[in-house]
């Protein structure tokens, strides 16, 4: 039998499984968080009470010498296989802060070589091992049967010669590309006094809610501005006005 699939179309998938939500402080990321289906927490930041959905604290653990006992990496590889592998009944993993998580890997290469940074391991070695960690942790995470979101706090980015201020992700973003090259949809949590709003801010595909046949999902989809919305089509004219813009833009900053 042929390793080949058939040479024919297949249905696309066209339900979001992987998120990527980011917002100010007390903006509600962990609370859209836990709307999603039978949800599992890993947790960094010490908010796992503030929630009732179960939780994992993500921790480098080290003997009294300060030599490490048990790292984050192996903890995340007991967790991951324990969801690839045990009848739980999770839904939903939510990865409560990955920005941390970075740092906890990092922290983990450090303390196993004895080092205070990654560049003082020898050969770059400290940032190969890094980078195959971060990226299995990702691509097994996606490969889980299993919804995944990952949440990240919010860093303000001022130009200084228009004053315009940008919001983004205080994920490095490096580390970003691939997380969010493994999402389907990125969403951002803002409040303002006693509302919050969730604002969808990239997507893989153009969704529609008849393809949503998982009810819980398509609660909290339904509360998220600009999921559903039909994307706008682009002529040839705004294509190269904005070719040019961001030309000019490359030339300013050369």
């Amino acid at each position: 039998m042929s390793i080949l699939p058939p040479n024919k179309p297949q249905k696309a998938r066209r339900v979001p499984r992987n998120y990527f939500i980011y917002g100010d402080t007390m903006s509600g990321k962990s609370y859209l968080a836990e709307r999603f289906p039978s949800p599992l927490f890993l947790n960094t930041d010490g908010n796992s009470e503030m929630n009732t959905a179960p939780s994992i604290q993500l921790k480098n653990v080290r003997k009294s010498d300060g030599s490490l006992k048990e790292s984050v990496i192996d903890q995340l590889d007991k967790i991951i296989l324990a969801l690839g592998t045990e009848n739980h009944g999770y839904k939903t993993v939510v990865i409560d802060v990955i920005d941390d998580v970075v740092t906890l890997i990092e922290q983990a290469i450090c303390y196993d070589n004895e080092v205070e940074t990654l560049g003082d391991v020898p050969y770059g070695k400290g940032y190969a091992q890094f980078n195959t960690v971060f990226q299995a942790f990702v691509t097994e995470l996606k490969a889980l049967p299993l919804n995944t979101v990952y949440i990240s706090r919010l860093m303000m980015l001022t130009d200084e010669s228009s004053g315009h201020t940008e919001d983004r992700p205080s994920l490095k973003q490096k580390y970003y590309n691939v997380v969010n090259g493994n999402c389907d949809l990125v969403i951002e949590t803002k409040r303002y006094g006693d509302r919050y709003i969730r604002m969808v801010k990239d997507r893989r595909i153009h969704y529609v809610k008849d393809d949503i046949t998982d009810p819980a999902i398509l609660r909290v989809l339904e509360h998220v501005n600009g999921v559903f919305d039909k994307p706008k089509q682009t002529t040839t004219k705004e294509q190269n006005e904005i070719v040019n813009k961001i030309k000019k833009q490359n030339v300013k900053e050369g």
